[in-house]
């Protein structure tokens, strides 16, 4: 997609707000918590965060959706200016607000406020549409959609196109290349009768995902329909075709989810409009969706400030970035929930080359000890220093996906230097647990975990089984020849 050929979003902006507090007594006049607010938050919310996220890749971004002469209007055009160029339909009446109540990241309340129509478009919309290199739908019900529905029936008759529906909007135009209702808004669209809602087809099974999504299709006359299913992933499913492909998520996301849904869809027309097939886009969009939720989703201070440096903790020395971290940011996420609902945070760590019977015994020991397990892997670079020539035998990326795949780690975090204590100071765990005969005060890792109040403990490994002695036998094996 060339910068003449922008991505056009067309949808129904929103004001999100959130007010963050603790909770910790009930009012005296009734029995309702008493917060105490720590902090409060706004962002643009519905298609405009659809088009903020859009613009994170350096994209040339325009913006088609209502805004008034309100103060919430305003809030919109300030943050999302510098990102996006708006093209503005009149609003009538105020742009809405939702306002979510939470303790300690749990919401209590939401409060919806304001609403508006938009008015008539202008010339320039149809000339935006027609210059597009892709479209994107993010229909919030609030009418923008179905004002536009004559021009983006002819956009998506010459260009990709992407909808994000919504059950009290209209349904996507014909030609759409992809529509992406998620699960609950699919069982409503796919009833027989729509006033029946969710509660027709409860049933939760990829078979069942699927079939709504194949009659979607059918029904919109849409190329293809992806029912996305949160931290499951997503089914991608054509009219009349009785085999949907199943995309799952790279890995378990912790962390709030609101915004994800406009960062699939984002993620999915912009890689329709640089030519992606439909089951490439998906694999992107369920990708960047899952990094999304586990980097803070909306509540990440890099999205609006694009500083994505983190706070240094307590005049500890800088830790590393986190884009130079794969992963950190949903061991992060998951340290913060864990921590949040009073758990404890157990993190270990090492190369993990081979991985061995005395490994998998050791982090089976280190989650017991609480209630999540983090492992901090060393990069190729630093295993390379500290094992020397030929290792690691196992790829970053293999032994990443090998740890993370055993029931007993919760996430995986990568780090560069020869020691994890940089990383430490960000996950800040309660336990740091280490194999072998070391003693508590050698590890290097100990004075780290002072400066919080964590602890360090030492568990065996198993007699025997080392990564060493299974490369020295693996290069000592006769080699088979085939007959």
């Amino acid at each position: 997609m060339t910068a003449q050929r922008p991505l056009v979003v067309v949808g129904d902006a929103l004001l999100d707000q959130d007010i963050d507090g603790e909770a910790t007594r009930l009012a005296p006049d009734a029995p309702a918590p008493v917060l105490d607010v720590v902090a409060d938050r706004t962002w643009p919310g519905g298609a405009g965060l659809a088009a903020a996220l859009a613009a994170r890749q350096g994209r040339e971004v325009v913006l088609v959706t209502a805004l008034g002469g309100d103060s919430a209007s305003a809030a919109v055009r300030e943050a999302l200016e510098p990102r996006v160029l708006l093209v503005e339909l009149p609003l009538e009446g105020s742009l809405p607000v939702k306002t979510r109540v939470r303790a300690r990241g749990r919401p209590l309340v939401r409060i919806d406020r304001g609403g508006g129509t938009p008015g008539p478009p202008g010339e320039a919309v149809g000339a935006v549409l027609r210059a597009a290199g892709a479209v994107l739908v993010s229909d919030y019900g609030r009418g923008m959609a179905a004002a536009l529905r004559p021009q983006l029936a002819e956009a998506a008759r010459g260009r990709p196109c992407v909808w994000d529906p919504h059950p009290r909007g209209a349904h996507p135009v014909p030609g759409v290349r992809l529509a992406t209702p998620n699960a609950a808004e699919a069982r409503a669209w796919s009833a027989p009768d729509r006033s029946a809602g969710a509660a027709a087809g409860e049933d939760d099974s990829l078979r069942a995902h699927g079939a709504r999504g194949a009659r979607l299709a059918q029904r919109w006359r849409a190329a293809a329909v992806t029912v996305t299913l949160g931290g499951r992933g997503a089914i991608l499913t054509r009219a009349g075709s009785g085999d949907p492909m199943y995309l799952p998520a790279p890995y378990a996301a912790d962390g709030d989810p609101c915004g994800a849904g406009d960062c699939f869809a984002a993620t999915a027309a912009i890689a329709l409009a640089d030519g992606g097939l439909p089951e490439e886009a998906v694999q992107q969009a369920v990708a960047e969706a899952a990094d999304f939720v586990a980097a803070g989703g909306v509540g990440n201070p890099a999205l609006w400030t694009g500083d994505a440096g983190l706070a240094d903790p307590a005049g500890a020395p800088p830790p590393p970035p986190a884009d130079a971290l794969p992963h950190l940011g949903s061991a992060l996420a998951l340290a913060e929930s864990v921590r949040a609902r009073g758990g404890t945070v157990v993190a270990t760590g090492g190369c993990f080359d081979l991985l061995h019977a005395g490994h998998v015994g050791l982090l089976e020991n280190a989650r017991r000890t609480g209630d999540c397990l983090i492992v901090c892997v060393n990069s190729d670079a630093s295993v390379r220093r500290l094992k020397g020539p030929g290792r690691p035998i196992t790829p970053l990326a293999d032994r990443v996906r090998v740890l993370a795949g055993l029931g007993c780690v919760d996430a995986v975090a990568v780090f560069d230097e020869d020691t994890p204590e940089a990383l430490l100071r960000v996950l800040r765990p309660e336990v740091w647990v280490k194999g072998g005969d070391y003693s508590v005060d050698a590890l290097p890792e100990t004075a780290a975990l002072r400066e919080w109040g964590g602890q360090a403990l030492v568990l065996p490994y198993l007699d025997g089984r080392s990564t060493t002695e299974l490369a020295r036998r693996a290069a000592g094996a006769p080699a088979r020849t085939r007959p």
